[in-house]
Formats: structure tokens, sequence, C-alpha cells
């Protein structure tokens, strides 16, 4: 037997807590029917209208594409393949040198974050040299990989490595500045270590601020595998983009960008996992409130 969803009392009716929820659970489907059907209608006059326009002749064709071409291109590309290689294989080599580099990257800019954020001397001693290399145009380092290292995989992990460290080393560095200091000092009464320290407190109390850095970090690292691609390759998507771009073709070069998009839609959808999995203990936002 269920609960009785209302209890009287005198002259009052009471919610129980089931019918609370089942309330809520409701109102959470009709939001999350409403937000679909708007993706949906939006994507739907965006296509086409581009569609139209450009069956009319009021957008030229020959420079923005059409979607039905890219389609075209699209079903060619995983169909016929590329003068490089399958479309699977120069993919492959895309998503590896950005999932390197969003690794190698993400780790640099942890520690160097959390580094640089407990220890103000080390912060003032390195801290102008990060930001005279954060000045300089990523496709100049880009380059000078390119140059330094030849085409192969390691300058493209490089690149992406780059763009990544730098969201997650100042998310890293302001998330240590933002920790309680009193919080800080409470614990090294009680004696802990500085080892303990930054493990018990300072890297839980950040760890919102890496989290959400990483969901940009990812699309910045398929952004530096794509332009050290589009500066030099052997493979890869970025290469196809370049060759298309070359031949006039835009269809190609958004079937690429959709085929991209498609991917790291897919990284964001596993680190928002990946975010609620290790921030278990934090309340729920507003929104994520909202969501449930």
């Amino acid at each position: 037997m269920t609960t009785t969803a209302i209890k009287h009392t005198g002259t009052h009716m009471v919610e129980q807590p089931s019918d609370i929820q089942a309330v809520g659970r409701r109102k959470a489907r009709q939001r999350m029917t409403a937000t679909w059907a708007g993706r949906i209608i939006l994507a739907v006059i965006v296509i086409g209208g581009w569609q139209w326009f450009t069956a009319a002749g009021w957008v030229d064709k020959f420079f923005f594409g059409q979607p039905t071409e890219i389609w075209n291109s699209l079903v060619h590309l995983f169909t016929e393949g590329t003068a490089f290689g399958t479309i699977w294989e120069n993919l492959w080599i895309t998503v590896q040198e950005a999932l390197l580099g969003f690794l190698l990257g993400t780790f640099a800019g942890i520690v160097l974050g959390i580094l640089l954020g407990s220890n103000k001397y080390l912060s003032a001693v390195v801290g102008p040299y990060i930001r005279i290399v954060n000045s300089i145009p990523r496709i100049v380092l880009g380059s000078i990989f390119i140059v330094a290292f030849g085409l192969g995989t390691f300058p493209k992990v490089l690149l992406a490595a780059v763009l990544v460290f730098f969201v997650v080393f100042f998310n890293a560095f302001q998330g240590v500045r933002e920790v309680d200091q009193n919080l800080i000092a409470n614990v090294r009464v009680l004696g802990a270590s500085p080892l303990q320290v930054a493990a018990h407190v300072t890297i839980p109390s950040a760890m919102t601020w890496i989290i959400a850095s990483l969901h940009t970090a990812f699309g910045f690292a398929i952004i530096g595998a794509l332009v050290a691609e589009v500066l030099g390759a052997q493979h890869g998507i970025g290469l196809i983009i370049s060759q298309a771009q070359g031949t006039f073709d835009p269809n190609t070069v958004f079937a690429c960008m959709v085929i991209i998009a498609v991917v790291t839609l897919g990284a964001e959808y596993l680190i928002t996992l990946l975010e609620r999995s290790l921030l278990k203990w934090r309340p729920p936002s507003r929104s994520e409130a909202q969501a449930i």
C-alpha cells in the first residue's frame, strides 16, 4: 500500500512527500519536452531558412554551401572516404591528438594552478612569464611547433595541450585562491601537513572550478589539433578542411564541422558525467535542482 498522497489536518490538507516528488518529476518532464521542442524548432528554422535562401539564390551556395549538399558531402566522406584514407582513420587521428593534448594540458594546468595558487612567492616569480606565453597568438605557436617537430602527431598534441593548459590553469589558480583561508588555518592547527592540506582541503575546494574549465578545455583541444593540422599534416580532419578550402568546397568544410561538433558534444556529455561523479558532495545549484 502506498502512503496517502494528502493528509487532512483539521480544515487543511497537507501534501505528502511522494505527491510533491511526483509533481516535481512531471514538471521536469514538461520542461525537458519544451526544451527539446524549442531546440528542434530552432534547428528547423536555421537549416530550413539556409536551404531556402540558397535555393532561391538570395545567398550564394558557392561560398556558403547548402544543407542538402552538406549532407551529400557527409555521405560521400563516410562511404567513399578521402584522398588521405577513410574518414574514420582521419577522425581517429584528430581525436587522438585532441585527447592527448587535453590530458597533458589538463594535468599541467591543474598542477601548476594549484602550486602557484598556494604559493604567493612562486606565483609572483612565474606569473609574468605565464602571461607572456599566454599573449602569444596560438597560430604562431602552431607554426613554431610544426617547424620544430615536423608533420607528425607531437606538434598537434603540443598545440592542443597549450590551449587547454591556460584554460585549466587560470581556473585552478583562481579556485585555490578562493579556498577559505580560515579553514586551511584550522586544519594546519590540527597538525595537517602541506600535502594533507592540499589533498583534503585545497584540491576538493578548487575542484568545482577545475571541472568547470574542462567543459571549455576539450573544445580548445579540438581547435588546437585542427589548427595544427591545417598548418601542416599528413592525415586528420584539419587536413581535409584545408584541402576543401583550397578547392573552394564549403560543403565539405561544413560536413567536417558537423563531424567535429558531434564528437565535441559526446565529450561534453562524458565530462558532465565525470562532474556529477566527482562533485556528488556539492549541493545542487538552482538550475540543477530545477532539472531534478
